[in-house]
């Protein structure tokens, strides 16, 4: 089985799980309250949606599928939105503009991969409910919460990347090259 097939199944096991236990305990149909929220949260989304985002970032939507970026190209402020799918970012031909450059990464399940040259400056913020993430060899595993990670020297770098995850189930693996 591949690794984006067991996060796919295993992040959806999960969340039905969590709602068959919701129901059980507080004794409530909760699938006659799904449609309602779905379209909550979509006008909520609508709503806050705009001023959740870097100012000037580009938008990309991938529904499904993935993202892979490799070789000489320009790295910019960019939000990328997805239900179900993989990135993969190759730093070490990319081109990072002086400054703060954030990516912005949102969706249901996911696994991201960045491949960072040592003399990038790097932050990263990893937020989920199931959060695994490995940032230069280091494991760990999250529950309903945010790993962190600072590049050392990261406020003095001349050229800085910030990102940001928010996922239901994440596998985050960022790699020096």
């Amino acid at each position: 089985m591949s690794k984006r097939l067991q996060i796919i199944l295993g992040g959806l096991a999960l969340a039905i799980g969590v709602l068959l236990l919701i129901e059980n305990v507080l004794h409530i149909s909760f699938w006659q309250f799904c449609w309602p929220i779905a379209l909550i949260l979509i006008g909520v989304f609508i709503l806050v949606g705009p001023r959740m985002r870097v100012a000037g970032s580009q938008i990309n939507l991938r529904p499904f599928g993935g993202v892979k970026r490799s070789g000489n190209w320009s790295v910019g402020d960019e939000e990328i939105w997805m239900f179900v799918g993989d990135i993969r970012l190759d730093l070490t031909e990319a081109d990072i503009p002086p400054g703060e450059t954030t990516i912005r990464v949102i969706g249901f399940v996911g696994d991201l991969d960045v491949i960072a040259p040592p003399e990038t400056a790097l932050s990263v913020a990893a937020t989920g409910f199931l959060n695994t993430t490995r940032i230069y060899g280091q494991k760990q595993d999250t529950f309903v919460s945010t790993a962190r990670h600072l590049s050392e020297g990261y406020a003095q770098a001349e050229s800085k990347l910030h990102l940001e995850t928010l996922f239901f189930v994440n596998d985050l693996n960022i790699k020096q090259a």
